[in-house]
């Protein structure tokens, strides 16, 4: 098994193996649960991690995940960043972190925790949390400093190894050591036909040396050899370096001289360059050039200036540049990002610079609310799913700011699909409780957020904080008198007597018009839905056919999606209910399709249960058996217990009970067991092709199960880069795949690809290949 998105930092250039340094980080991983890699920033901790992440691969059956934590701003965010990286949609109204604890507990598994430093203590507390619950987990973290938990090892990461002044007499001896290896292999990016010559290779050793052997001031100083001679170069490091004796003496050496060579690099900008560097410090896990034009222009720099800089920036390797999402996307190592926030608060510019960026996401999640709906509303997902570091920040920035809170529920509720299409409900949740702390609760956002905060609720099954939100809604309707909060508070009480109550539900209807009336699209959008599976649910089984067909209809013309699938499940709810359980599997069906599309992860396992309900009235109680026992994988993903939904847990109980009286409770248990074992790929296979087993398809496929991997990855509209990244391949290696899948399937496009991947996804009987 491949290690999970492992960073693309570390993968993004060659690496200088160091051997001896793996080695011994295997052994410390073979010895206890607890490894850290400390060293200065830039010496290479990133990178020897990942090397180990690949090399320990096929050592951990549950899979590596490799997780990186520079982008975090918020530490109680910790748990949930780490979570998403295992797949986990923090649905639960738990602790997540009790989540990501119960979902490791009994894996056998590698978790690579990359930048602890600045979540120091509560990154200590989580890694002995898990590592007391979970038994078979390792984790492996980089920091500058231990994190001093129990069984931790520490293994220092050297500086790269230099020649001292006596070994360096020839160029074959010179490679040898590290760092003149890494000198010459970032040189060749710059010139071609660089080698490490009998002339030059005094030279090269004076400044690896004088550079400490540190990779990043290295990388930085092999960049100049577009303007400088090999001798020029160390002529040119010699300054900064001799200051280093009697300059700052507060920390070790490689500290000193790391800071030096960033601050030579820097010195070697221009002013505009410069600021522009400062300025892009404010962003978090890389930024586009759109995004960069905003925040980073002004006070003397025009925004049609920004591409040069950020160019000139790249052409001195303080930034980097990879594609993602069909754009260049612009990022610094933290070590760099660090160096850029001081100089911005030398600036006096920290402020103002922080409410560019807010501003710049709150631009984008109205620009996402009004465009969402249509034929690009996956682009649009993805794009806010890019952004979602910077989105964090931007709502810190909210809930502390005076006056800002306001801001960030506006942005919370513009992205109210977004937040459940991503099974991200606990940390919109925690959001959402943040902002409505700080802000007024006369203010028009208010509403809005408490719906939200409702639905919420519902979807992790949680009725008490549902209730709760019943109660503040109807007081804030009570107290204002206001039309548009009454209809709120309406739409919050009748969702959670939908769910979780037992009565006849028909409120809906009014809230509906009054949101029309008022142009609030979304809460119109959520009223219209909920209106219809009210209908549903009291029986009136023609009307609720009509309205799902008309709304159905309404969705495919706009190429709206999100609705569309819960009212394809909501569809099959109703005839497995009241009507056809045939029609009923093929709503079920059409909604967990239109799913793997979106990537809805909330809505996944409630479709799964429907389907194993149509199962078993077709009477295919194996199916439904081994369809249950994916829900319950799908369910323990979103940390979310299946029993706490009201009158659908109680009839999903009745039909568990006829398949149980069928085959026996051993059969239903192993073929459950058999569910809930197979990966997400072989289990999103089953429930769309039924139940032919993983080997037959394998058997027919075109392609290999790597093949058929890296296909799902395009369709996602990953690059070959990030597929690289995401795999653990190098670039070249998915290159080469891509080709050999483009010869097998005839296809000459990505987008032929994709329209492949799609019609082989829609098909339910006959030849799997097709």
């Amino acid at each position: 098994m491949t290690p999970c998105g492992v960073t693309s930092l570390a993968r993004r250039t060659s690496y200088i193996d160091r051997a001896q340094l793996t080695t011994r980080a295997l052994e410390l991983l073979n010895a206890g649960p607890v490894v850290t890699l400390t060293g200065a920033g830039g010496v290479g901790k990133t990178r020897l991690a990942a090397a180990v992440a690949e090399t320990v691969s096929g050592k951990y059956p549950d899979g590596v995940t490799f997780v990186e934590l520079a982008e975090v701003r918020n530490v109680e965010l910790l748990p949930n960043v780490v979570a998403e990286r295992l797949g986990l949609y923090d649905q639960s109204a738990r602790q997540q972190l009790d989540v990501v604890a119960d979902f490791l507990r009994s894996r056998r598994q590698l978790l690579v925790l990359d930048n602890c430093e600045h979540v120091l203590e509560t990154g200590a507390d989580m890694v002995a949390a898990l590592v007391a619950a979970c038994p078979k987990l390792n984790v492996l973290t980089t920091s500058r400093q231990s994190l001093g938990v129990l069984g931790e090892q520490v293994l220092v990461v050297p500086p790269l190894s230099v020649p001292d002044g006596e070994a360096a007499g020839s160029a074959a001896e010179l490679e040898t050591y590290e760092a003149p290896r890494l000198f010459a292999d970032r040189a060749r990016a710059v010139l071609p036909a660089f080698e490490i010559t009998d002339g030059n290779c005094r030279d090269i050793a004076a400044i690896c040396r004088g550079l400490g052997g540190l990779p990043l001031a290295i990388e930085l100083a092999a960049v100049r050899l577009r303007v400088l001679s090999v001798s020029q170069l160390r002529t040119r490091l010699a300054d900064p370096l001799s200051l280093l004796s009697r300059g700052r003496r507060d920390g070790p050496a490689r500290h000193r001289t790391l800071r030096a060579t960033i601050e030579w690099s820097h010195a070697l900008c221009s002013e505009h360059e410069q600021r522009v560097l400062a300025r892009a410090s404010v962003f978090s896990g890389g930024f586009a050039l759109a995004a960069a034009e905003w925040v980073c222009a002004g006070d003397g720099i025009p925004a049609g200036d920004v591409l040069d800089l950020v160019h000139g920036l790249i052409d001195k390797s303080l930034l980097t540049a990879e594609e993602a999402g069909g754009e260049l996307r612009y990022s610094m190592l933290e070590t760099l990002r660090e160096y850029g926030a001081e100089r911005l608060a030398e600036t006096g510019e920290t402020e103002r610079v922080a409410r560019l960026h807010r501003a710049w996401c709150a631009d984008l999640t109205a620009r996402y609310a009004a465009g969402w709906i249509g034929p690009d509303q996956v682009a649009w997902l993805r794009r806010i799913s890019l952004e979602h570091a910077n989105l964090r920040a931007a709502l810190e920035y909210c809930a502390t700011a005076p006056g800002e809170a306001v801001v960030g529920l506006r942005m919370i509720n513009q992205l109210d699909v977004y937040w459940s299409a991503r099974g991200l409900l606990n940390e919109a949740h925690r959001w959402l409780d943040r902002q409505m702390a700080a802000a007024p609760p006369d203010t028009p956002e208010w509403p809005q957020s408490l719906l939200l905060r409702a639905w919420y609720s519902v979807l992790r099954g949680d009725a008490d904080a549902a209730a709760a939100d019943v109660r503040v809604s109807r007081e804030l309707a009570e107290r204002t008198g206001g039309e548009v909060t009454a209809a709120y508070a309406e739409a919050i009480r009748a969702t959670a007597v939908l769910y979780f109550g037992t009565e006849p539900v028909d409120w809906f209807g009014t809230a509906r018009e009054v949101f029309r009336r008022h142009g609030l699209t979304a809460a119109e959008a959520y009223a219209e839905f909920h209106h219809r599976h009210a209908t549903a649910f009291d029986g009136d089984l023609e009307t609720a056919r009509e309205q799902f067909a008309a709304s159905i209809a309404a969705a495919e013309a706009t190429g709206e999606l999100y609705w569309r699938s819960w009212d394809w499940w909501a569809l099959s709810v109703t005839e497995e209910l009241h009507g056809d359980p045939a029609a009923s599997e093929r709503a079920a069906l059409e909604s967990f399709r239109l799913q793997q599309v979106l990537g809805n992860r909330s809505a996944e396992p409630h479709t799964v249960v429907a389907l194993g309900c149509a199962a078993t009235h077709r009477g295919d109680m194996i199916r439904a058996a081994t369809l249950f026992g994916i829900g319950g994988t799908m369910w323990a993903a979103i940390g979310t217990d299946p029993r706490r939904f009201g009158r659908f847990t109680a009839h999903n109980v009745e039909v568990t009970a006829r398949v149980v009286k069928t085959l026996g409770l051993d059969e239903v248990k192993r073929h459950y067991r058999f569910g809930k074992s197979l990966s997400r790929q072989d289990a999103v296979r089953y429930v769309l092709e039924g139940p032919a087993s993983p080997a037959a398809r394998a058997s027919s496929a075109p392609l290999s199960a790597r093949e058929f991997e890296i296909a799902e990855l395009v369709t996602r509209g990953l690059t070959n880069r990030q597929i690289a990244a995401e795999l653990f391949i190098s670039p070249r290696t998915a290159d080469t795949h891509l080709s050999h899948i483009y010869t097998k399937l005839g296809v000459s496009s990505r987008a032929e690809l994709a329209a492949w991947v799609v019609r082989r996804a829609d098909t339910q009987a006959g030849d799997p290949n097709t």
